[in-house]
């Protein structure tokens, strides 16, 4: 996995978690990925170093406007995609799992093409 691949992961799940509770930490993180502190420690660090994300005295992670739209960005293409794949008959873990490789990979230019095609025949976006 590459670390645009993670650290796009990373952001993904920042911004899920910080829809549930205005207070996100790395151990929260790292509950909900599955990852290890070390792990989440080194790519909290990669983000803020980035300008991703910035973190207070307490520990709690929020967003910097830059990550926010990646995040948002990224979370877009998965729920899309996802969608897109339950519509043509993928059960709904598979489509998810798979939505979440394709997501990191695909073109703008591509993902903006499936939006219009989505959008032409009547699918929700």
């Amino acid at each position: 996995m590459s670390m645009r691949e993670s650290g796009e992961m990373y952001l993904e799940t920042i911004l899920i978690l910080s829809e549930k509770s205005p207070a996100v930490r790395s151990v929260d993180v790292g509950e909900y990925m599955g990852y290890s502190k070390p792990s989440v420690s080194r790519a909290v660090g990669l983000l803020k170093k980035d300008g991703m994300i910035k973190t207070d005295s307490a520990g709690h992670i929020t967003l910097t406007e830059k990550g926010a739209e990646r995040a948002r960005s990224i979370y877009e293409r998965h729920t899309l995609l996802s969608r897109l794949l339950m519509d043509l008959g993928v059960d709904e873990a598979t489509a998810a799992e798979d939505a979440c490789r394709i997501e990191h990979y695909i073109s703008d230019a591509t993902f903006e093409a499936i939006k219009n095609h989505v959008r032409e025949h009547g699918g929700k976006l």
